[in-house]
């Protein structure tokens, strides 16, 4: 399997949420009991939160490879994004109407965050890059990320300019993953990202951006749950946590609520329970590396 690793003092490309842990050590003390009797467990938190990980990196993969040709083909300039690694073999082929990216990840290649993607992305989007806004198509073949086949599609409506002077993307995804173990998990969802920091910079450890949106998981039982971000979180690439934001757990008529704190890069968030309650919990990046 080749390999292109990089100092991850700077680590996590950005995901919805973290997973949930009250204990660094006892998982089941990040069960959400709702009112009704409904559970959440901790191996759900897990999965979902997952799910929700590999959706944003994969879409955030894309995201960088077409800035990448937006910004070369705006500015006149070589422009080069230094997030995928040399491991990746991007190859394009473009047509009368429509440029058609294929992202390779060979066997294996890690990710300055840690995550290991194999297999390959397939992205188009129209040829003429004076459009200033875009629909990204992407699809998926033979694709793992560490290990979790996954398979799905996704399209993200991308804007230049939002009237604040910044890019932003609607994402539309549905993803299924399988396990090695065997089991599944779907997951599908909406999510709007405003990149307000370290656009063309060209190091991606500069960049900040703040996510909305909502998603549906489905476990292996068949168990749904939504999560909502009802303040946008903040997400540095610097920080492999989400700084701040407040994103809704639920499930049927009950739901509890993270904060996930002031700005400060830190491990620590504000459970509150359906019953009202709140509890300071540590978050753990999940797929530890």
């Amino acid at each position: 399997m080749k390999k292109c690793l990089k100092k991850k003092n700077i680590a996590g490309l950005s995901m919805m949420v973290l997973t949930l842990l009250a204990s660094c050590t006892k998982e089941e003390e990040a069960v959400i009991d709702f009112s009704d009797g409904e559970v959440i467990t901790a191996t759900e938190l897990k999965s979902s939160d997952e799910a929700e990980f590999i959706s944003e990196d994969i879409i955030g993969v894309v995201e960088d490879v077409y800035a990448a040709d937006e910004i070369s083909s705006t500015s006149k300039s070589n422009y080069r994004s230094d997030y995928l690694p040399d491991c990746v073999t991007i190859t394009t082929v473009v047509t009368d109407t429509s440029k058609e990216k294929t992202i390779d990840f060979g066997e294996g290649c890690e990710l300055p965050n840690g995550n290991v993607l194999s297999g390959i992305i397939y992205l188009s989007y129209a040829k003429d890059m004076d459009l200033v806004t875009k629909t990204l198509n992407l699809s998926l073949e033979n694709f793992t990320f560490n290990g979790v086949a996954v398979e799905g599609n996704a399209s993200v409506e991308r804007v230049r300019d939002n009237g604040s002077g910044n890019p932003q993307s609607d994402a539309a995804w549905t993803f299924n993953g399988t396990y090695s173990d065997g089991d599944t998990f779907s997951f599908n969802g909406n999510r709007t990202r405003e990149w307000i920091e370290g656009y063309g910079s060209g190091f991606w450890g500069d960049n900040v951006f703040l996510i909305t949106g909502k998603g549906t998981f489905t476990g292996k039982l068949g168990n749904v749950f939504t999560k909502e971000i009802t303040t946008p979180l903040r997400r540095e690439w610097s920080c492999r946590f989400i700084v701040s934001g407040v994103l809704d757990i639920s499930r049927n008529d009950a739901t509890a609520s993270l904060d996930f704190g002031d700005g400060s890069c830190d491990a620590k968030g504000l459970l509150t329970y359906p019953d009202g309650t709140s509890k300071e919990i540590f978050l753990r990046r999940f797929f530890n590396n």
